[in-house]
């Protein structure tokens, strides 16, 4: 008998599963943009959409602090599926939450999901609108240039950045980064920091590198880590989203009260602009911290899930669950919280975690709204999953699918691979340490994944067929935050050789993406060997193996020299942005029958109005010397072996390659 209810029971509860996710087309759709607060001081409008539910209560509370409310107001229907209610007097400072009561059953009291303040660790949201918190000038805030020449006046492309990837924390908190504000977004506010050589580190840094936008990790407020005891040593890399519309918390002075992060926050993106730099945010709308016990699905459960057959949280994300992008609100609240991140923090660009997840259909229209806001915004992201899902994949944004995308570039694992091995496989050499057979694999990244003649496809390391519809549709990188950093992976794939040699590895890498059609994009502190101690998913590790030790720009110097060198020279001839398919296919030729684990290719400057009118990029991968083949002519060196050459070399028909180098030469 026991075992017979206990599977009634079951049954009883898939039922119920069942029935929150599998009518979910039929939902009312509401359309106005006044979900969540609008505040005034004569009053406030809290408006929930909440289709399933047959009550909703709006809880009002004076702090953070547990406790009773101060009030519990019955929410009345709005239409649409929203419930509204209008508070009168002024809220500022105040606490609010909802519970809404979906088949009888009273959901947890949440958070406001578009809440654009919340208090300490986002458990409940705070009257007000963040616009209460801008700083002195902050509405003659404008974006920097990122063009330097070479592009027609008024034009800015996405291949003309060089990004910067970069987590808050690990910038700062490192007792050589000579900043006061540790872990803080006042802290990358800071200038004149230097480390106990006297060489800039932190936001002087990144605009003496002379890179275009930084590309930080998520600072949304995230959940893992306690705001309450900051006392204490705490670390993460923040893809645990909790509240999507409000700033992260631990990285503001006082994570309880709600108008100084965000106030904090601006002063870092005025900052940055002030610094000829730009910020791109990291996203991460594919799932959410909690699945369950979730804003949304207490809200409304199921909706903005997508679910198996047996009811269960489909989890495409391998974080235990994917949002619906395809859903109608779960697209509008994505294109509402991107919008106001723009508005109301004047960001410039967006990275998105397993973009893959998402569906092409809510990507460009993001892309649409955003690119109406900002021509120039840049949008990137993962084209890949971290497991199945079941939306079709000829519906979502995978890396296959980046043709299909509107002005948005996806990361290239080929040529990331490519130089420098798998990173699933940890003892794996890439073309740049030492592996046979990549040449094709870096050519395909060299035309940056689009359809060029000189490319076999069939000898690429993964993809077998070019998928951009053009350069700007590809992101050209050899390490990001995930898995181990170039000079670890470098170490754990040639153990047996010397760190000096790793240093010429190390070089040649960096110059491949540098020197690569697309947008490159660089890992921070790899210009002065950055390590984080070997190990591979630093997530949640500690300072120790995160933060940034700027001394190494110091016993690095040469280097940290070197890639600023490559960086200016990138943004300086255009002919390494070309902007089409059909520029790249005509300018970029490679040079055919060379040594193996060598690769050359030409290009033609003077269609793109370079003042080098012939440039000559060569790499040795090998471990030993390669004379190669050039097309004679009176060659300048501006780069030769991996170091800065400057003067004619004079007419030569060949050159010899050192191991692991890079060498760039051109004719004006």
């Amino acid at each position: 008998m026991r075992t017979l209810l206990t599977l009634l029971l079951a049954a009883t509860l898939h039922m119920h599963a069942h029935s929150q996710y599998r009518d979910h087309s039929k939902l009312p759709v509401y359309t106005g943009d006044d979900l969540g607060l609008r505040y005034a001081e004569g009053g406030s409008t809290f408006r929930l959409w909440a289709p399933i539910a047959d009550s909703v209560e709006l809880l009002l509370y004076a702090d953070d602090r547990v406790g009773e409310p101060l009030r519990r107001i019955a929410m009345q229907t709005g239409g649409s599926g929203t419930w509204i209610s209008v508070v009168e007097g002024d809220l500022k400072g105040v606490r609010y939450v909802f519970r809404a009561r979906n088949e009888g059953r009273w959901s947890k009291e949440v958070p406001d999901p578009y809440a654009r303040l919340v208090g300490t660790n986002g458990r409940r949201a705070v009257v007000g609108t963040p616009s209460q918190a801008d700083p002195p000038g902050w509405g003659l805030d404008r974006p920097p240039a990122f063009r330097i020449d070479g592009v027609k006046e008024g034009a800015q492309r996405p291949v003309d950045a060089v990004v910067y990837e970069l987590h808050l924390r690990d910038a700062s908190v490192h007792p050589s980064s000579g900043i006061a504000m540790k872990g803080k977004f006042l802290g990358l506010s800071e200038t004149d920091t230097r480390n106990k050589a006297g060489q800039s580190t932190g936001l002087d840094h990144l605009r003496e590198l002379g890179v275009t936008h930084v590309h930080l990790l998520p600072f949304y407020d995230f959940h893992t880590v306690d705001e309450s005891r900051l006392d204490i040593p705490q670390y993460n890399w923040g893809y645990d989203p909790l509240n999507y519309n409000a700033p992260e918390g631990s990285y503001s002075t006082d994570p309880s009260d709600a108008l100084k992060r965000v106030g904090e926050l601006k002063r870092m993106v005025q900052a940055f602009h002030k610094a000829g730099l730009r910020v791109v945010m990291d996203v991460v709308y594919n799932h959410t911290m909690f699945a369950e016990e979730s804003w949304f699905h207490q809200l409304v459960p199921g909706y903005y899930y997508r679910h198996r057959p047996d009811g269960s949280f489909s989890d495409a994300t391998a974080c235990g669950n994917e949002t619906a992008s395809e859903r109608t609100m779960m697209r509008k609240f994505m294109v509402e919280s991107l919008v106001h991140w723009v508005r109301e923090y004047h960001i410039d660009g967006f990275r998105f975690d397993l973009m893959g997840v998402h569906d092409i259909e809510t990507m460009n229209l993001i892309s649409r709204e955003l690119h109406a806001l900002r021509p120039d915004i840049l949008l990137y992201g993962e084209g890949w999953t971290a497991g199945a899902s079941p939306l079709p994949d000829s519906l979502r944004a995978l890396k296959k699918n980046a043709h299909l995308l509107d002005r948005i570039a996806v990361f290239s694992d080929d040529i990331r691979d490519g130089i420098k091995g798998s990173v699933f496989v940890h003892d794996e050499a890439g073309f740049a340490s030492g592996r046979k057979g990549m040449e094709q694999s870096i050519r395909f990244g060299v035309v940056a994944s689009t359809r060029h003649p000189q490319v076999d496809y069939s000898k690429v390391n993964y993809s077998k067929a070019p998928y951009s519809s053009g350069p700007n549709q590809t992101v050209s990188y050899c390490e990001c935050h995930d898995n181990h950093n170039l000079r670890d992976k470098l170490r754990l794939s040639n153990p047996d050789d010397s760190e000096a040699r790793r240093e010429e590895m190390h070089r040649l890498a960096i110059a491949i993406v540098l020197t690569s059609q697309g947008i490159p994009f660089l890992h921070a502190g790899s210009e002065f060997l950055r390590t984080k101690k070997g190990v591979e998913n630093s997530f949640n590790a500690c300072d120790g193996v995160n933060a940034i030790d700027w001394d190494l720009k110091t016993s690095h110097a040469d280097l940290h020299a070197h890639v600023r060198r490559l960086i200016g020279m990138r943004r300086s001839h255009p002919a390494f942005r070309l902007g089409t398919t059909e520029e790249v296919a005509r300018q970029v030729r490679f040079l055919e029958g060379l040594p193996e684990q060598t690769l050359a290719y030409e290009i033609d400057g003077t269609p793109s109005g370079d003042s080098w009118r012939r440039i000559l990029v060569a790499f040795n991968g090998s471990g030993q010397p390669k004379r190669i083949s050039v097309p004679a002519r009176r060659w300048k060196a501006f780069v030769r072996d991996n170091r800065p050459a400057e003067g004619a070399s004079g007419r030569v028909r060949s050159i010899e390659l050192q191991p692991h180098s890079a060498t760039i030469l051109y004719r004006d």
